[in-house]
């Protein structure tokens, strides 16, 4: 590949990197009781959420603690309107940058 091909490929690969952080969210679902495991879903963007986004990271930043009732209606909300796009293993590194480095207990 030329100088010419390899610079338009990188500049699509980096729009398309632009429009899908604007378009999608990696939704990590960390080990809890009904999903041991954990589990990131890359979903459409809801309102309110970030390109890495989790329920613990999204309630504490909007009502500023965790508790199991915000886990709970954030997952219900996503669970409701945001499609599921695809279904990926539990990341530890992206759960924390959700959170901003911060552990919750389950």
């Amino acid at each position: 590949m030329n100088k010419v091909g390899a610079m338009a490929a990188a500049i699509g690969l980096g729009a398309a990197a632009v429009i899908a952080s604007t378009q999608v969210t990696l939704f990590v679902i960390q080990p809890i009781g009904a999903v041991p495991d954990g589990r990131t879903l890359v979903i459409s963007r809801l309102t309110s959420m970030e390109f890495v986004d989790s329920a613990d990271g999204w309630c504490a930043r909007r009502m500023g603690k965790v508790n199991l009732l915000c886990r709970a209606a954030v997952m219900a909300r996503v669970g409701q309107e945001a499609d599921v796009l695809l279904r990926l293993p539990y990341s530890r590194t992206l759960y924390l940058w959700s959170t901003g480095g911060t552990t919750y207990d389950r």
